[in-house]
C-alpha cells in the first residue's frame, strides 16, 4: 500500500479591519495571489456547480469547507474534484482582457487560491481532496477544515447569479449585521458600513478572510445582531 501524505492548512487570525473599500468609478474587482485588491476594466461574473463551532468527526451531516489550492491551479482542482463526484464550489469572474487587435474573455477565481467543497468531517470523505493534484489543504482550526455558514456561500452564490455590482473590501468580522429586504437583494446579510450619504454592506467568507462590499443605499435592511467573527 501506498503511503499518502496528508498536507494541512490554517490561516492566521489578524485583527478585525473596520474600513471601507474606496468606490472605484463603478468598476468591481478581485485579488490578486497575495490577497491585495485589484481593479478591472469590465468585470461580470460566473460560477461552477461554512457552519460555526464544532462539528463531531464521524458526523453524517455536509458543510462547506474552503480548499486552499497551489497557484493557479483553482480550476484544475475544480475538474478533479467534479470528476471525482465531489460537489465542489469555485466562484469565477468572466473579465474582458483590452489587447491592441482585440478583446479576449477569461475566467479568473474571485478568491484566487480557494474553492469550496461540501461533504461530511471524515478520514474518508476528505482524503479523495487531499489527494487531488494542486491541493495544499484545508483551510481551519488544526488543518481539519472550518466549516463555513451555508449563508455565507449562498450569498456569494447570489451576488455571482444575479450579477449584482460588487468590490473587493478589507476583511471584516465585526459590526451590526443586517439583512436587506426588497429587490434583487432580498435577504443578503452582511455588515452594515455607513459614511456621509454612503451606505454599503458588507459580506464576508470568514475561514479565508475575505470580504466584498456592495452598495445599498436604496434598499430597507432590517437588523440581524452584533457579530464578532468566529474564525480562531
Amino acid at each position: 500500500m501506498t503511503a499518502v501524505q496528508l498536507n494541512y492548512f490554517s490561516v492566521p487570525r489578524p485583527g478585525c479591519i473596520q474600513s471601507r473599500a474606496r468606490q472605484q468609478g463603478g468598476k468591481t474587482g478581485r485579488w490578486d495571489s497575495e490577497g491585495g485588491a485589484m481593479s478591472m476594466q469590465q468585470q461580470t461574473v460566473s460560477q461552477t456547480p461554512l457552519l460555526q463551532g464544532a462539528i463531531a468527526v464521524g458526523s453524517e451531516e455536509t458543510h462547506w469547507y474552503a480548499v486552499h489550492t497551489r497557484c493557479q491551479h483553482e480550476k484544475k482542482v475544480a475538474r478533479q474534484l467534479t470528476d471525482k463526484g465531489i460537489v465542489s464550489f469555485l466562484p469565477l469572474l468572466s473579465l474582458t482582457r483590452r489587447w491592441s487587435d482585440r478583446n479576449k474573455v477569461v475566467e479568473m477565481p474571485l478568491f484566487p487560491g480557494y474553492l469550496f467543497v461540501r461533504l461530511k468531517l471524515s478520514v474518508e470523505s476528505r482524503l479523495p481532496v487531499l489527494q487531488a493534484s494542486g491541493v495544499a489543504g484545508f483551510v481551519g482550526v488544526r488543518g481539519w477544515g472550518t466549516p463555513i455558514p451555508d449563508k455565507q456561500i449562498e450569498d456569494v452564490q447570489t451576488l455571482l447569479s444575479r450579477k449584482v455590482p460588487f468590490e473587493p473590501h478589507p476583511f471584516l468580522c465585526e459590526g451590526l449585521r443586517v439583512r436587506v429586504r426588497g429587490g434583487c437583494l432580498d435577504g443578503i446579510e452582511g455588515i452594515l458600513v455607513e459614511r456621509l450619504s454612503d451606505r454599503s454592506l458588507v459580506l464576508s467568507v470568514e475561514p479565508i478572510q475575505r470580504s466584498l462590499v456592495i452598495h445599498i443605499a436604496d434598499y430597507d435592511f432590517e437588523p440581524i445582531e452584533a457579530f464578532t467573527g468566529t474564525t480562531p
